[in-house]
């Protein structure tokens, strides 16, 4: 009986711990904003020497902002479904989102960007700390994320529901 207590106990966190789920309109805006920083080192230009491009995410503005090494600013948007989010999980979604989108949908138009390799994408909180690498620029380096098991949270929500109906 303990066992079956301290998995109901340990699928209840999961569900507590949910992570915000970002809209369509999020996505659109995230990827305009990064397309606009690309546009910032067109393919066709002399490669810019930069280690990194800094995300840099504020919780109550909602506001993305680029930076180069510099602290200089490429670009700004602001996203919306960001704006006054009060989560706790806040930077663990926004950090997920932006991996994701940088490592599938904008990842060609990434590597063909006129900067120096190796570069990555790192995301900041507004208090210019880091939270975590987002994307590496460099053929040989992978960054793993908390996806390795992307469906967990399904898999334990039907594993809970079906001892609930036994």
């Amino acid at each position: 009986m303990q066992l079956s207590y301290t998995f109901l106990t340990f699928a209840a966190n999961i569900q507590a711990r949910r992570k915000m789920k970002a809209t369509e309109q999020t996505i659109q805006q995230i990827e305009r904003a990064i397309r606009k920083v690309a546009e910032k080192f067109p393919a066709t230009e002399e490669a810019t020497a930069m280690t990194d491009i800094h995300l840099r995410v504020t919780q109550e503005s909602g506001e993305l902002v680029a930076f180069d090494d510099e602290d200089n600013e490429i670009n700004r948007a602001v996203i919306e479904q960001w704006i006054d989010n009060k989560d706790e999980d806040f930077y663990e979604s926004v950090t997920a989102t932006l991996r994701n989108l940088l490592h599938t949908d904008l990842h060609d138009m990434i590597e063909k960007m006129s900067i120096l390799r190796p570069f990555a994408f790192v995301l900041e909180d507004d208090d210019h700390e880091h939270i975590a690498e987002l994307y590496c620029a460099d053929g040989d380096t992978i960054i793993l994320n908390g996806e390795l098991l992307p469906n967990l949270d399904k898999d334990l929500d039907d594993f809970l529901d079906q001892l609930i109906k036994a």
